[in-house]
């Protein structure tokens, strides 16, 4: 098992390292303009001074190197607009609590909600009327056929005309936090919702339940012990990344609720052309999405005694 960890972590790094160099060359692409305050009032000369001081003269190869060597050192650079000369890892820092806080809680609730309503759905087609079934499918239908800015956008202007708070968030005011985490949930809600009644309809569908319904075993044993237990496997992988994004906050929920966490700061970053800062919040996020993929790997490999890790057949 250490030898496949170590592989994934391997694989992963790889990836990151990847995206890093990605990003970094795209954004050098990118205006001059974003490294500097005022522009328009610099002369090419101070200009000049300003590319050389941030490294921007060397070639590209070098510059890819100065900022690997920059990452390991903890240092994600220095904000050029959004505020001049400050610390990009420290504005992430004081950023990063509500979104977090926003996160967990949705998280939370996207499961609280979500996997009940899968066994539900499961359950119910098994029945004459299907009633749970149908309800869970019209609300997945809609979550997954209406774009997300959308029902975003409805939830906002009637769930606070319904609440009757603020359409905006106010952090000393938890009746205004209730939109923007409904907001942040439902999408989870529906994809739990949606693959745990899958996977329970095909594993309620297998040879072994059936001759397990056959001997007798009561329903409520079978559902609970071996079709739930075998079809939430599959939703293990998926936990972890879905943790680590909500956690770290919806871009356009945040901006949409003027949340002051990360979400709204990279949009408000990429307005102002801060390259600096948009550059170490692109590589944060790609991090997030690799580390969320690695561990689902990984936690999936330790529920599942399906996985090999021998690379024979059956590895992953």
């Amino acid at each position: 098992m250490a030898k496949y960890i170590l592989k994934r972590v391997l694989h992963a790094l790889i990836a990151l390292c990847v995206i890093i160099i990605i990003v970094f060359v795209l954004l050098r692409q990118m205006p001059i303009e974003g490294y500097f305050n005022n522009f328009e009032k610099l002369t090419d000369a101070q200009i000049q001074a300003g590319l050389q001081k941030l490294g921007l003269t060397q070639p590209i190869p070098q510059q890819i190197l100065n900022y690997f060597l920059q990452l390991l050192q903890g240092d994600l650079g220095v904000s050029n607009k959004y505020r001049q000369g400050y610390s990009i890892a420290k504005i992430i820092a004081q950023k990063a609590p509500i979104s977090i806080e926003i996160g967990l809680i949705s998280f939370v609730i996207s499961l609280a909600i979500g996997m009940p309503l899968g066994i539900l759905m499961a359950r119910s087609t098994r029945t004459r009327w299907k009633l749970w079934d149908k309800f869970g499918t019209v609300i997945i239908v809609i979550v997954q056929a209406v774009p997300s800015a959308v029902y975003h956008l409805l939830i906002q202007l009637y769930g606070s005309e319904l609440l009757g708070v603020s359409m905006l968030f106010k952090d000393d005011r938890p009746a205004t936090w209730i939109l923007p985490i409904f907001s942040l949930s439902i999408g989870n809600i529906a994809y739990y919702a949606m693959w745990l009644r899958r996977y329970m309809v095909d594993e309620a569908n297998k040879d072994y339940i059936r001759l397990a319904r056959a001997k007798g075993v009561p329903a409520a044993v079978i559902s609970r012990r071996h079709v739930f237990r075998n079809a939430v496997v599959p939703l293990v992988q998926y936990i972890p990344n879905s943790i680590l994004f909500t956690l770290m906050g919806s871009l356009y929920v945040e901006s949409l609720y003027s949340i002051p966490g990360m979400g709204g700061l990279l949009v408000q970053v990429i307005k102002l052309q801060d390259n600096t800062m948009v550059q170490a919040l692109v590589l944060l996020y790609a991090a997030v999405s690799v580390l969320g993929l690695l561990f689902g790997d990984l936690l999936m490999a330790l529920v599942d005694p399906r996985i090999s890790f021998t690379g024979k057949e059956g590895a992953r």
